[in-house]
């Protein structure tokens, strides 16, 4: 049965040892607020890395059967035996969707990020979870992401065991002129948008998402996001969400919380 959707963002700064650090497994670490840009890179690594890890917990004590959903330049799968790393993002970071890492095979570099932020995510908080990962085709239409997420809800809700979705995404990387994609007067008002409809469960706003406008704007997340709508789409109420992040402290916007199924007896 289908219980909660975890919702955070991609970048490699999370994992401490990219950016020469380190988290202890099994780390919480109580979630500050966004800082303010005068605060530092540092600072915001550090409050955007703490809110994913919280994600990440709540996210282990619903369920250790996770299915990751996320953007690649083409669809794939991925079960609980792959092994990857960010090599491509600096030092050699081995992670694994399955046990521990350095038992599983010879690691692949050339896995989409979404598959080893969640390898990552999984070996913080929960190094026993089984995980799978679903990427959609960064082209993919808004009817067949929504199409995506419906049937994997069809097939979660079907198993007996509790089963919880990690959408990982990314919004806009075009809000500042530090952005990856530099400044877009559009972007923020979309990200905002975007930001809102996160926060209030708002299914249809996300599966009106604009591809063209998106792709513009540098707006990968939004794939994975309208294969989020369509996780709910059946659900009479609309989910219980708990915000734990929302910020662009390089340019780039980034979500981090949950939704779960609304409705008497959830």
């Amino acid at each position: 049965m289908f219980c909660l959707a975890a919702l955070i963002p991609s970048p490699p700064v999370l994992v401490p040892e990219l950016c020469g650090g380190a988290v202890p497994a099994g780390a919480r670490a109580p979630i500050p607020a966004p800082p303010d840009a005068a605060a530092g890179p540092e600072s915001a690594v550090a409050a955007l890395r703490s809110a994913v890890l919280e994600t990440g917990t709540a996210l282990a004590e619903a369920a250790s059967q996770w299915t990751v959903l996320g953007v690649g330049a083409a669809e794939g799968r991925y079960d609980a035996g792959t092994v990857g790393s960010f090599r491509g993002f600096g030092p050699e970071v081995t992670v694994s969707l399955g046990g521990p890492a350095e038992a599983s095979g010879r690691p692949d570099p050339g896995l989409p990020l979404a598959v080893l932020i969640a390898g990552w995510l999984r070996g913080a908080v929960a190094p026993a979870a089984q995980v799978r990962a679903q990427i959609l085709a960064a082209r993919s239409s808004g009817a067949h992401c929504a199409e995506t997420g419906a049937k994997l809800r069809a097939e979660l809700d079907a198993m007996d065991e509790p089963q919880a979705v990690l959408v990982v995404a990314d919004g806009a990387a075009t809000l500042s002129t530090a952005a990856p994609g530099y400044l877009d007067p559009r972007a923020q008002g979309v990200q905002d948008e975007l930001d809102r409809a996160l926060a209030t469960g708002d299914r249809a706003a996300l599966l009106a998402m604009d591809a063209g406008v998106c792709a513009e704007l540098m707006l990968s997340g939004r794939v994975t996001y309208q294969a989020l709508a369509g996780l709910f789409a059946a659900d009479p109420e609309p989910p219980v969400v708990v915000e734990r992040y929302r910020d662009a402290p390089f340019g780039v916007g980034y979500y981090a919380g949950s939704w779960r199924p609304g409705g008497p007896g959830r």
